[in-house]
């Protein structure tokens, strides 16, 4: 009998302490998702002023000026960060923001006046700072996502995981449209 109980007993703490590690994995990524949205609301916030400034020389990408505010205000919003769809309409609406914002840089190569401004060279090389922040952002959830999907997927993990309701995350990926070598010539 007392074999017994130390068997329960040694399972109990083998699956309390997969459990706890679960939770922290769980708990890093999010923390790296939230990494994410802290740069993404950087670039949201320095977006108006990059809009403000080639909105002075620009007149004929007013419909690409739109795009771009209206991704800014769309991605601005909160949504579920426990549901993986969610999380990834969330990095989609980035990408797209992303996208746009690298049609505009090209497209201000079109305008001498504004690339020469000292305000738009600022926001600019801001910009690509909060890109470079993003990327390693990026990264680091893709790495706590590995590790908590791992821990998720193998046994006993998955019985675990299930009975918790902790479920595996999607991977940040970027979308087939920014893997495309770019023509400056389509901007211009």
């Amino acid at each position: 009998m007392e074999k017994l109980l130390l068997g329960l007993a040694l399972i109990f703490i083998v699956t309390y302490l997969w459990y706890v590690s679960l939770v922290k994995k769980r708990n890093t990524a999010l923390e790296a998702l939230s990494g994410i949205d802290v740069q993404l609301a950087k670039r949201a916030d320095l977006v108006p002023n990059i809009l403000k400034i080639a909105k002075r020389f620009m007149d004929h990408e007013k419909s690409l000026l739109t795009e771009i505010t209206e991704l800014r205000t769309q991605l601005t919003r909160q949504y579920n960060k426990a549901d993986p769809n969610a999380i990834k309409a969330h990095i989609a609406q980035a990408e797209q923001l992303n996208d746009k914002m690298g049609a505009l840089m090209v497209s201000v190569e079109n305008y001498p006046e504004l690339k020469s401004d000292n305000t738009m060279l600022e926001a600019m090389q801001t910009y690509n700072e909060v890109e470079a922040h993003i990327s390693a952002a990026r990264r680091f959830y893709n790495s706590a996502v590995s590790e908590l999907n791992t821990a998720v997927e193998i046994f006993p993990g998955s019985i675990i995981a299930s009975m918790a309701s902790i479920k595996v995350m999607p991977f940040y990926e970027v979308s087939e449209a920014a893997k495309a070598p770019i023509d400056a010539s389509d901007y211009l």
